[in-house]
């Protein structure tokens, strides 16, 4: 028999104990399995605990606190002999252990693990796991509780006993925590080098640390799939933690993807439209980008012709084939008749830009309606800041901005709106798009062109500010988000309305500088005398030609933007007060009916050079080009094709600024289609 002096031997027992079965922070027994992080990626942030459990028992009361959790025992706190006794059923749960009896041997039995501990009423003999120990004074029972010494009980779990006037607190050590976090959140297999952290350090494996225990670690996971890492930590006191585990999902590695395609038949004839249909795979269904080179919607000439795929993930692997397509000596249609019947609308396709001025042209009247136009082009090339155009008006105004910076530093262009008159006044913007800036005047038009003439085609709302008399502000910030840096090009169309007298002025500033306190410093900047700038009344144009013969049954054309049948409209510069034609008509908008044959290509001939803008063709937006420009002559941008049936067509466009002049709206039979 060993006697009391012998508990220090305990303490390792007491080791085993927690670390077979861990206490969790309420005190319970902690399950057997593992805890599973639930958020074991990136985010996870591991924090170290080091927590004291705490029971207040207080004298001659059931009460007690474990953990600030209120708690009653079965029996009071008892003071016999000069020892303090507890319930052992009262204590035994905080600390984790479980109780039964063995009625055969009358021996109340406390386990927690692979410890056991035995307690005989009227004994001071415990038996811990089987050996006998002399404890301080003999157990005894109350009321049918089993009553232990509390000094006892404390040398037995390693805990401190500290009185505190009527209450007597047990103190003992939690286990530590194990929690880590793993880095990267994506793992590949056999590729990424895995990092574990610790309070937020990289940590590495000691084979010579004995307190500290890693179960499923691996520096680089070779395997796909789930991998649980585990971890175990022992205190300072030799308490060890509960496992502490964090599944790590392990994905394969990025394959490159399968490039293929198939094409609706195995021989072409010369003409022949050839669809092609990607059937290309990728592992992760990741293909981010594809690439044809070759894959000509049909081919003149006989023979081999190789068409290409490329294919490219979200990982930036590629994938390409190569197949050859066979096109036989028999002609379906030429590629002149192929491009009228099947070039996309919006596309373009080469002609002999020296037949078109062969067609006749068509003749025609126009009525030029009321509608307000302000064109800012001159100067055209802003080399400072300054004043652009000022004028005063009221109702509708359409604005029309072109311009290039020749400064030396970055500039931004306002319009700004002031209300002249004595009642509050209200201004509003409706439709309005911008292009640019951008070192291209064909794109600055472009887009300008093609976001005005959708935005007017879905009836965009106008958005109104008040302004109080006198008061100025800013219209349209977003046009002036961006500055101009030298040798770029921006262009601008807007709608804007008033109910009063709002003076408009165009302002060109320094980036970075307010336009508002400096209005009335700024010098005016003079005309350059090559374009336009002035105020234009009457600058919406209708066309009618639907009660005419229908066009298409021949090659024919109508000429827009020469300035002789299509003649320019006339106004004022405000600056000036001089007279002033609107060279080109550009920010007119046209409004044309047109009656045309069946079977009829209709489309857009650019003949001074370079074009690209948008046309409205009965209701729908169609750009000029969708992928390109019209560069040359030689080139024709598809608008619409009319079916079996004449059809009256309805256009409305603006000439886009940045490109041009004059254009052709030609219209051509088209062949027969073949079987």
């Amino acid at each position: 028999m060993k006697s009391l002096k012998h508990l220090a031997v305990l303490s390792a027992a007491l080791i085993t104990l927690l670390q077979s079965t861990p206490l969790s922070a309420e005190g319970t027994t902690a399950p057997a399995e593992p805890i599973i992080s639930a958020n074991p990626g990136l985010q996870s942030v591991p924090i170290k605990q080091v927590l004291t459990n705490e029971l207040v028992l207080k004298k001659n009361s059931k009460a007690m606190l474990f953990n600030k959790k209120p708690l009653q025992a079965a029996q009071p706190l008892t003071i016999k002999s000069s020892s303090s006794y507890a319930a052992l059923n009262g204590i035994a749960g905080p600390f984790g252990y479980k109780l039964s009896y063995n009625a055969k041997t009358k021996e109340s039995i406390a386990t927690a693990g692979s410890i056991e501990l035995r307690f005989k009423p009227g004994s001071d003999i415990i038996k811990i796991n089987g050996e006998a120990v002399k404890g301080p004074g003999p157990t005894f029972i109350l009321k049918g509780s089993l009553m232990v010494p509390l000094r006892m009980w404390s040398n037995l779990t390693g805990s401190r006993i500290i009185s505190r006037g009527t209450e007597t607190v047990i103190n003992w050590a939690a286990p530590p925590s194990a929690e880590f976090a793993v880095q990267p959140s994506e793992i590949i297999a056999g590729e990424t080098v895995v990092q574990y952290f610790v309070d937020g350090v990289p940590t590495i494996v000691d084979p010579m640390n004995e307190r500290e225990r890693w179960e499923g670690r691996q520096d680089v996971f070779m395997e796909a799939g789930p991998h649980t890492v585990t971890r175990w930590v022992q205190g300072e006191n030799g308490v060890w933690s509960e496992p502490y585990s964090v599944t790590v999902d392990v994905k394969m590695p990025n394959l490159p993807p399968a490039a293929d395609f198939t094409t609706d038949k195995t021989v072409y004839r010369i003409g022949e439209p050839i669809v092609y249909t990607s059937t290309s795979t990728d592992e992760n269904n990741d293909i981010a980008a594809t690439k044809w080179t070759g894959n000509a919607p049909a081919f003149f000439s006989e023979g081999e012709h190789a068409v290409t795929l490329e294919v490219k993930d979200g990982g930036g692997l590629t994938g390409t084939i190569t197949k050859m397509i066979t096109v036989s000596s028999e002609i379906m249609y030429t590629e002149e008749e192929f491009n009228l019947l099947f070039t996309p609308v919006g596309r373009k396709f080469d002609m002999d830009g020296a037949e078109v001025l062969t067609y006749p042209a068509v003749s025609y009247s126009f009525t030029n309606e009321a509608a307000r136009l302000v064109h800012s082009n001159s100067p055209e090339r802003f080399t400072t800041t300054g004043l652009v155009y000022d004028t005063v008006l009221s109702g509708a105004t359409r604005f029309l901005f072109y311009n290039e910076s020749g400064a030396s530093f970055p500039l931004k262009m306002y319009l700004v709106a002031t209300n002249t008159d004595n009642r509050v006044a209200t201004v509003g913007v409706g439709a309005w798009g911008k292009g640019g800036p951008d070192k291209s005047t064909i794109m600055a038009g472009k887009m300008a062109t093609i976001r005005y003439m959708d935005a007017m085609n879905k009836n965009a709302p106008a958005n109104y500010i008040s302004l109080n008399p006198g008061e100025s502000q800013v219209l349209i910030p977003e046009m002036s988000k961006v500055p101009l840096k030298p040798g770029d090009v921006f262009s601008a169309y807007a709608d804007v309305v008033s109910d009063y007298n709002i003076r408009y002025r165009i302002v060109v500033v320094q980036d970075g500088q307010d336009p508002l306190p400096v209005l009335d410093d700024l010098t005016v900047m003079p005309r350059d005398n090559k374009h336009v700038r002035g105020t234009f009344d009457y600058a919406d144009r209708v066309i009618d030609l639907s009660t005419n013969e229908s066009l298409g049954l021949k090659p024919q054309r109508i000429v827009l933007g020469e300035g002789k049948l299509d003649k320019l409209i006339d106004g004022i510069d405000e600056m000036t007060g001089l007279l002033e034609y609107d060279l080109g008509n550009f920010g007119v908008l046209y409004k044309m009916k047109v009656h045309v044959a069946p079977n009829t290509l209709v489309g857009v001939n650019g003949r001074g050079g370079h074009y690209a803008g948008a046309f409205i063709v009965n209701g729908t937006l169609v750009p000029v080009t969708t992928d390109s420009a019209l560069l040359d002559p030689n080139e024709t941008a598809v608008l619409y094709r009319t079916g079996a049936a004449p059809e009256t067509l309805d256009l409305v466009f603006t000439l886009a600024s940045g490109s041009y002049l004059p254009i052709n709206l030609t219209f051509q039979q088209m062949p027969s289609l073949q079987q």
